[in-house]
């Protein structure tokens, strides 16, 4: 079982938007039982919350559910339990590396990093500059670009 864990900063907008579209997308391509995901924040503010309105409207707007879906803090044992751990920015990956955990076996980088035509690597938070639009665009591209990467590296 392949194992992908979506980070940003607080687990309500950017991440679980990303664990959303990634989930519709395995279930599209018939990959459910392959590839795991889950998502996570750095920050425990909104722990145990849903996703942000903002992120439920634009999924809902796609026809994606966010059903079941709660904000969780990122913790030390996830960079050893998840095969990629995927950042929305790089501010993102710097909590990442504060963490101090080997990250040997683990794949980091940003979403945007597995698109080679992006023309952003981060990716704004909508929970700041309201542009959910913009990010569910980035999102899905990054998420066709990684399950894309991860299908040729596993073979599947």
């Amino acid at each position: 079982m392949i194992r992908v864990l979506f980070v940003c900063l607080g687990n309500i907008c950017r991440s679980p938007m990303a664990e959303a579209i990634f989930r519709d997308l395995l279930k599209k391509e018939a990959l459910s039982d392959k590839i795991k995901m889950d998502s996570a924040g750095l920050g425990h503010w909104h722990a145990g919350m849903p996703p942000h309105e903002g992120t439920q409207d634009v999924l809902r707007q796609h026809g994606i559910s966010s059903d079941g879906l709660h904000a969780r803090q990122l913790q030390k044992q996830d960079l050893q339990d998840f095969d990629y751990v995927v950042a929305m920015d790089q501010q993102t990956i710097s909590g990442i590396e504060r963490l101090g955990a080997d990250t040997e076996e683990t794949m980091v980088a940003r979403l945007m990093d597995y698109d080679a035509d992006a023309a952003e690597h981060d990716i704004p938070d909508p929970y700041l500059t309201g542009g959910f639009d913009y990010t569910y665009t980035l999102v899905s591209e990054g998420c066709r670009e990684l399950l894309s990467a991860i299908r040729k590296h596993h073979n599947i």
